[in-house]
C-alpha cells in the first residue's frame, strides 16, 4: 500500500527547503505580448514552461491561474497539463488557482479533476469557494486528505468589491454573529484540528486565501490567538494589487507562520530574460521577513 504524505507536511518541507515565496503563472495577453509570444495555446504553453524553468531551484511553490489557459479552449488545457506536469517533475508544489465551488457530486468532480493523482490536471492543491457553506465542500476536503493534496478556501480577498459579502454577518446558523470570512477561517481551523492524529505543531492540509492588502480584523478574523494550529494561508495581492511584503507578517498575526507569499505580475513583468533574477531577488526579500 502506497503511503500518502499529507499536503501540510509537504508544504512545511517546501518552506524549509526553498522559503515561502509562491510564483504566480498568469499569462495575461499583455504579458504574452511583452514576452513576444502569441496569445494562443502555444503561447501560454511556452510562457508557463519558461516560468517553471525560472522558478525551479529558486522557490518551492508555483500557482498557475487556470483562467488564462482555459480561455484558449482545448489547446489551453493541453498547455496547462504540460505546465502542471513539468512543475511537479521539477519538485515544485503546484497550487491550481481554479476557485471552483458547488455542492454534492458536482464539486466532488472538480476535486477529482484537480486533486486526483490519476488526473491529467493533477495539482498538489487547489483554490475553492465555500459560499454555500463549508459543508458543501466537505467531500472535496476528504478527497484532498485521501490524496495527500491541499485546499485553499477563499476567505477574504484584496478586491474591494468582495468586502460586502466577506464581511457580512451570518444569521440563523451555528455560527450566527460571525462574519462570512471569519466563519470560513474558524471552520477550516476546526477541520484541521479534528483530523485523526492532528498535531498543533504541524500544518493542516486545508488552508485559506487572505489577500495581502486586507486587515483581517476588519473581516471578523481573529489573528490574536497563539494556540491556533498552523493554518496554511495563501496570500495573493502582493505587488500589482498594492500588497507590501513587509506588512504581511504583522497583519496575519498568529496566522503568519502558514503564509505563502504570492507574487505574479510583479515578477512576470521582468520578462523572459529577467524573470529568474527577479524571482531570486524576491525570494531573498521573503526570506528576510520575520515570519
Amino acid at each position: 500500500m502506497t503511503t500518502v504524505t499529507a499536503f501540510g507536511d509537504r508544504l512545511e518541507a517546501a518552506f524549509a527547503a526553498r522559503g515561502r515565496l509562491c510564483v504566480g503563472i498568469d499569462p495575461h495577453a499583455w504579458l504574452l505580448d511583452e514576452w513576444r509570444l502569441p496569445d494562443s495555446g502555444a503561447g501560454v504553453r511556452e510562457f508557463g514552461l519558461r516560468v517553471v524553468d525560472a522558478a525551479a531551484g529558486r522557490v518551492g511553490i508555483v500557482k498557475p491561474q487556470v483562467s488564462f489557459f482555459e480561455r484558449h479552449g482545448s489547446a489551453g488545457y493541453a498547455a496547462l497539463e504540460r505546465v502542471l506536469g513539468l512543475a511537479r517533475e521539477a519538485g515544485l508544489l503546484v497550487i491550481a488557482d481554479v476557485k471552483r465551488g458547488d455542492i454534492g457530486s458536482t464539486v466532488e468532480a472538480y476535486g477529482q479533476a484537480w486533486l486526483s493523482p490519476s488526473s491529467p490536471l493533477a495539482a498538489d492543491a487547489m483554490t475553492i469557494y465555500a459560499y454555500q457553506g463549508l459543508g458543501s465542500i466537505e467531500g472535496v476536503m476528504r478527497q484532498a486528505e485521501s490524496a495527500g493534496a491541499g485546499l485553499f478556501v477563499v476567505a477574504a480577498t484584496s478586491n474591494p468589491e468582495a468586502a460586502a459579502i466577506q464581511q457580512a454577518v451570518l444569521q440563523g446558523s451555528s455560527r450566527e454573529g460571525a462574519s462570512v470570512a471569519g466563519a470560513i477561517v474558524s471552520g477550516v481551523d476546526a477541520w484541521n484540528r479534528g483530523r485523526d492524529g492532528a498535531d498543533e505543531r504541524a500544518f493542516g492540509s486545508v488552508g485559506v486565501v487572505l489577500g495581502a492588502t486586507i486587515v483581517p480584523e476588519e473581516f471578523g478574523i481573529d489573528v490574536s490567538s497563539d494556540s491556533r494550529p498552523r493554518v496554511p494561508v495563501l496570500v495573493p495581492g502582493i505587488g500589482f494589487q498594492g500588497g507590501e511584503l513587509r506588512d504581511v507578517p504583522a497583519r496575519l498575526g498568529s496566522l503568519a507562520p502558514g503564509a505563502i507569499l504570492t507574487d505574479s505580475r510583479g515578477l512576470l513583468a521582468a520578462g523572459p530574460d529577467g524573470i529568474a533574477d527577479a524571482i531570486a531577488r524576491r525570494a531573498d526579500e521573503v526570506g528576510a521577513l520575520d515570519v
